[in-house]
């Protein structure tokens, strides 16, 4: 007969006791003692401190990262209103304005002071005959006109290398580049190009989400739809 003990046979492990103490949920109640007892690092140094302290100070630590999630959130929420205000506005603007021929610079000049964007250019092609002659109408090669056809979402990266580069008034100044290709709708082909630049290489990076980006371009585009031919418009 085997006289070895259970207990030896099958050692008592540390999930024995965490699955027991979960099981037990009044085991200290009974033993209540043991609290004071157990001492345990503190968790920011070599001081021990009993189990109680222990769990009190993990509760804090807690507690400070959800104060500290709660804060960013809330800083995201004033940011998100921000750019909501923004966006407004500037489209308000561009609803207001009276004279077509003036809706490049008016969006050029609200994008550069709204969003604090350093450089933007507009550029159209097909535009209608009052509006041909126009700065914004003219220097636009085909294959700028090709590279923007292929946009289906706004390119981000860096401005070296790019035709639209050219058409800021400091090329040399832009690092990074965002480029839109204006469109009435999604299936639509482009009838220009916004371009939003910075001295910056990680303001306009590749990789970077683009929706607000696009939303920017959707705008742009319905303004400055008013400046397209006839024969184009529709397109």
């Amino acid at each position: 007969m085997n006289s070895t003990p259970h207990s030896m046979q099958h050692p008592i492990t540390e999930d024995d006791i965490a699955n027991f103490l979960a099981n037990t949920p009044d085991f200290f109640e009974r033993h209540a003692e043991l609290l004071a007892t157990v001492q345990l690092s503190s968790g920011h140094g070599a001081r021990a401190v009993s189990l109680q302290e222990r769990q009190a100070g993990m509760l804090r630590d807690k507690i400070r990262g959800l104060e500290s999630r709660l804060v960013e959130m809330l800083r995201h929420g004033q940011d998100n209103v921000a750019i909501a205000d923004k966006m407004q506005s500037w489209t308000r603007k561009m609803l207001l304005a009276s004279v077509a021929r003036e809706l490049p610079g008016l969006i050029t000049r609200e994008l550069q002071t709204q969003f604090q964007v350093p450089q933007v250019a507009i550029k159209l092609w097909d535009a209608a005959a009052p509006f041909a002659t126009e700065d914004f109408a003219q220097g636009v090669s085909p294959a700028a006109r090709e590279a923007a056809m292929a946009l289906t979402a706004p390119f981000c990266g860096p401005a070296a290398g790019l035709e639209a580069v050219s058409w800021l008034a400091e090329p040399a100044a832009a690092q990074s580049v965002a480029l839109i290709a204006l469109r009435t709708d999604a299936a639509a082909a482009p009838f220009g190009l916004l371009v939003l630049a910075s001295p910056e290489a990680s303001r306009f990076a590749s990789g970077m989400g683009t929706d607000f980006l696009q939303r920017i371009g959707e705008l742009a585009s319905a303004a400055l739809s008013r400046l397209q031919a006839p024969a184009t418009a529709g397109h």
